[in-house]
């Protein structure tokens, strides 16, 4: 167990304004999930303990993860197998592999953790999974580079960049049919939703474009000029802003959502991969994978406040369940940094993160997702 537990506790209930913050019960879990392309493996990581708790083969080349928020279930996307591995979290096992197409790189589960939507980038279609039993429900034709798929929050739309069209594809998936193709801009990479399920942006990496797309009509409102290859996109939680990682720019551009325009642009250190929004929509974490760093800027102020070392690398990120924790991958030098967003003291301090731990991965480690629940056993 970790040392600092007490002081978890302290900042909990100064951030949540109560008096007492009683600990956890013995059967709750915090796990980490990182795919390891490199070794076919996913590392398993105790967050209360800050200690690989396991080690699960799946198939080769695992990609992307998925969590289901309604089941106690991990999904992986095996790139060169041509399949998904389903980890059951109370025992960390490999419970079933489900087959799909050609080059699966993500993998993205519906928010009532139904279904799974798999984009297979060699195969031009969409695998619609059925994830209670466990089989694909129907293979999609998309486009060709059907390389993502996002499913919007309210369920009703699944969205497919196809890198080789230039386009993205419309899927109904009450119909489980495309609803329509737009045209956006050269090479669609990343894209992401607003809360609300009412436009998608697209991050296209050729074009150094945006482009915003309305999903009540599927028309194309805007094309925003950003920086030098934009790779990732993450939204605000109160949805009011899109953050772009421009990666040879070295810049991040903030998109205002509300009136669809690049509000600033501003460098942010070499290379930036990832972004990722604090949950109380005050801080932007970056990581920058050619200064091995994390970068954070204050949204709010307008300017970066710290600038953080890390392993070599640095690309996928997330917090632990609790908050107080960034955890970072470490994509060449095989390992994922913690960083605590508290002092020694237990007070909070998310703007000046400091090094809590470095934990061995797998080779070529990739994405990473957490899971906290209660275990039934």
């Amino acid at each position: 167990m970790r040392t600092f537990a007490p002081a978890v506790c302290l900042a909990l209930a100064l951030l949540c304004g109560c008096k007492e913050t009683p600990e956890p019960s013995n059967n709750y879990r915090e796990y980490a999930y990182v795919s390891n392309g490199g070794s076919n493996s996913v590392t398993v990581i105790d967050l209360r303990a800050l200690a690989i708790l396991t080690t699960v083969s799946v198939g080769r080349s695992p990609t992307g993860l998925a969590v289901n928020p309604k089941k106690n279930e991990i999904y992986v996307a095996n790139t060169e197998s041509n399949n998904i591995s389903v980890i059951e979290t109370e025992s960390n096992k490999v419970v079933s592999t489900i087959g799909v197409h050609r080059a699966p790189f993500f993998i993205d589960v519906s928010h009532d953790g139904k279904r799974a939507y798999v984009a297979n980038s060699g195969s031009a279609n969409l695998s619609v999974i059925d994830l209670e039993q466990r089989k694909v429900l129907k293979y999609i034709p998309t486009g060709n580079g059907s390389n993502l798929a996002r499913v919007t929050p309210d369920d009703k739309l699944a969205i497919v960049a196809l890198r080789d069209e230039d386009s993205i594809a419309i899927v109904d998936t009450e119909k489980l049919a495309v609803r329509s193709k737009v045209k956006i801009c050269a090479r669609p990479v990343e894209m992401a939703i607003l809360p609300d399920s009412s436009k998608v942006f697209v991050a296209c990496s050729e074009s150094k474009q945006v482009g915003v797309v309305e999903l009540k009509t599927d028309k194309l409102l805007a094309l925003l000029d950003v920086g030098k290859t934009p790779v990732h996109l993450v939204v605000k939680p109160d949805g009011g802003e899109v953050f772009v990682s421009n990666y040879d720019a070295s810049s991040i551009s903030e998109v205002v959502t509300g009136t669809n325009e690049v509000n600033n642009t501003f460098q942010i250190g070499d290379h930036p991969a990832r972004g990722l929004v604090s949950p109380d929509n005050t801080l932007l974490y970056v990581t920058n994978f050619g200064s091995d760093s994390v970068a954070v800027y204050s949204i709010d102020n307008g300017k970066r406040t710290s600038s953080v070392p890390v392993g070599s690398h640095p690309e996928g990120m997330a917090f632990s369940p609790n908050q107080l924790l960034l955890l970072v991958v470490n994509t060449a030098s095989s390992d994922m940094t913690v960083l605590s967003l508290i002092d020694s003291k237990g007070r909070p301090q998310p703007e000046a993160p400091t090094l809590e731990t470095m934990i061995p991965l797998g080779k070529d480690p990739r994405a990473i997702v957490v899971k906290a629940f209660v275990s039934q056993k």
